[in-house]
C-alpha cells in the first residue's frame, strides 16, 4: 500500500525537478552576454559586393573562450577546421549554441580550404530567422542536422540531447555558391 501513495509523490518530485532544469536553461540562455552573440553574428555576416566576412570568427571564439562558453582548445580539429563544443548554455538568434566551427589553414596539407565559421543550435521554436540570415549573408543552412551522425564524422564522441538541431555554415564556399 505504501508503494501506492508514495508513487505519485516521486512523480511530483521528479515533475519539480524537470522544471527547474528547465527553468534554469532557460535562464541561462537569456544570460548569455549579447555581446558574444553580436561578435558571433558580426564574423558571420558578409562584406557587401565580396565574398569575405565582415568580422574575424577568431575573435569572436576568444571572447566565447574569455567567458567561459568554450575550452581554451577545440574539442577536435579536423581537415582545416577547428571544433567547440559549448561548455555551458549560451544563445544564438533565439536557439540553444552547441557548437562553434572554424575553418582556416595555418598549414597546408593538401586541398580545398574554405576559410569561415559555422554554429550548429539546437532549435527552439522556428528557424525562419536562421533562414533569412542564411539568404542575406549567403551562408548555408542545413536543417535539419543529425547532430549525433555530424559529430561522429568529426571523431568527436559526445552525448548530444535528443532534438532538433540545424547547422549554419558562412565559409567563403558558402559565399560564392550562384544564388538560386
Amino acid at each position: 500500500m505504501q508503494a501506492i501513495t508514495a508513487m505519485p509523490e516521486c512523480r511530483t518530485r521528479r515533475l519539480l525537478g524537470a522544471l527547474l532544469l528547465a527553468a534554469s536553461c532557460a535562464s541561462a540562455l537569456a544570460a548569455t552576454d549579447p555581446g558574444l552573440e553580436m561578435g558571433l553574428l558580426h564574423a558571420l555576416h558578409l562584406k557587401k559586393g565580396t565574398t569575405d566576412r565582415v568580422g574575424t570568427s577568431g575573435k569572436a571564439i576568444q571572447a566565447y573562450m574569455r567567458e567561459g562558453y568554450l575550452g581554451k582548445y577545440p574539442k577536435q580539429r579536423f581537415d582545416y577546421t577547428d571544433y567547440y563544443l559549448l561548455k555551458k548554455p549560451a544563445s544564438f538568434m533565439g536557439h540553444e549554441l552547441v557548437l562553434i566551427e572554424e575553418e582556416y589553414i595555418s598549414q597546408y596539407i593538401g586541398c580545398c580550404v574554405s576559410p569561415g565559421a559555422g554554429v550548429t543550435v539546437r532549435v527552439r521554436g522556428n528557424t525562419q530567422k536562421l533562414q533569412a540570415f542564411a539568404r542575406a549573408q549567403r551562408c548555408t543552412l542545413t536543417d535539419p542536422v543529425d547532430i549525433r551522425h555530424a559529430l561522429n564524422e568529426v571523431a568527436i564522441k559526445t552525448r548530444m540531447p535528443k532534438g532538433h538541431y540545424a547547422s549554419l555554415s558562412c565559409r567563403e564556399r558558402d559565399a560564392e555558391r550562384e544564388e538560386p
